[in-house]
């Protein structure tokens, strides 16, 4: 199944490794740390034009890739898991 993260892009929900709420995960030091080497390292994909709510974390063959998102953690996980 895929999953839509907003600004037509779409994920395989079977490589998502964890998504997280920005405004509670972004006040630890070690967050902010691990989404600011994937920054440098160019493993973070911005698909939001407001402000983010969430970023996810996927597993793309043995190389970690960060989605910035508009949309709640709550959101997403309603979507992933919408059978139509």
């Amino acid at each position: 199944m895929y999953l839509h993260l907003g600004q037509s892009t779409v994920i395989d929900d079977k490589s998502i490794v964890a998504m997280f709420d920005i405004d509670a995960v972004t006040v630890s030091k070690r967050t902010r740390d691990y989404l600011s080497a994937a920054q440098k390292n160019g493993e973070v994909i911005n698909v939001c034009t407001e402000l983010p709510r969430s970023f996810i974390v996927c597993d793309d063959g043995g190389r970690q890739l960060v989605y910035i998102s508009q949309l709640s953690t709550k959101t997403l996980s309603k979507r992933r898991y919408h059978i139509i």
